[in-house]
């Protein structure tokens, strides 16, 4: 997003923190109608463009918004956007990721609320991991010449009595639309705002070995003096690694696996 938007999902995402802090336990429904509400975005340019036209009255465009979705959301939902279109938007497109954003925000309000927010964070990630080792799967659910119900079923199928239901509302919305992302890329920034709404930063290690409890706390402790600010680690057991340790923190990346050594003396060595 260019400034314009930026400032204007900012400030819109300000005022919905206020509405979450008191009515966090509508989160889902929230969250629910804002997604709807993308997906008739998403159908109709004309509605984007009628919605972010910077030369149309802001009243006018809170009146729009009242008579296409007044019936079909919440009052909190629609003075939410009604205030949104009044702002300066950089392209039309961009309401519709705004909204997509704050439905994600009301969906981990909501997941937090419920004191399930580590979970959620947890079952995107090791989702995340499948993900990565099921190549097919990951396909598929990219897949975008195929219909959007049936993505949507394939995840139901799979996980809808393994995940928590923030947890599966997000994961559909991801096979739904990814807005310009792969799918893991669409699940590490869902974990990245399940850390942040924790006040955490999320730090992947790879091992070849599963660590004990011990040695995660000691390397979460080293993380948080380095950082300055708690960390929370996420474990990805993978054998090719051989031994040592990969931390990953944001685009940060400390390799001393003996993988990685491995492949250093073989670069040295060829010259």
């Amino acid at each position: 997003m260019r400034a314009a938007s930026h400032a204007a999902l900012s400030a819109a995402a300000e005022r919905f923190e206020g509405i979450l802090a008191n009515q966090a336990s509508q989160g889902m429904d929230f969250a629910t109608e804002l997604f709807s509400i993308v997906d008739m975005l998403d159908e109709s340019a004309n509605l984007r463009r009628s919605l972010t036209d910077p030369a149309r009255d802001g009243q006018d465009k809170a009146d729009l918004v009242t008579a296409v979705i007044g019936g079909k959301a919440s009052g909190e939902v629609t003075d939410l956007i009604s205030g949104m279109v009044r702002a300066r938007w950089s392209h039309d497109k961009d309401l519709a990721d705004a909204l997509s954003s704050l439905a994600v925000t009301s969906t981990l309000a909501s997941a937090q609320a419920q004191d399930r927010l580590l979970d959620v964070e947890s079952e995107v990630f090791q989702l995340s991991r499948l993900l990565t080792d099921n190549r097919s799967l990951r396909m598929a659910l990219a897949d975008r010449e195929l219909p959007a119900d049936q993505r949507i079923g394939l995840v139901e199928s799979l996980f809808a009595d393994r995940l928590s239901p923030e947890t599966l509302l997000l994961v559909r919305r991801v096979a739904a639309t990814l807005r310009g992302r792969t799918v893991p890329q669409a699940l590490s920034e869902i974990g990245d705002l399940a850390a942040a709404r924790r006040q955490r930063i999320v730090a992947t290690v790879t091992t070849a070995t599963p660590p004990t409890q011990e040695q995660i706390d000691r390397l979460g402790e080293l993380l948080q003096a380095q950082v300055g600010q708690a960390v929370h680690i996420n474990i990805d057991v993978d054998p090719n690694v051989l031994g040592g340790m990969r931390v990953q923190v944001g685009t940060d990346v400390v390799d001393a696996t003996i993988r990685a050594r491995l492949e250093e003396a073989r670069r040295a060595i060829s010259g």
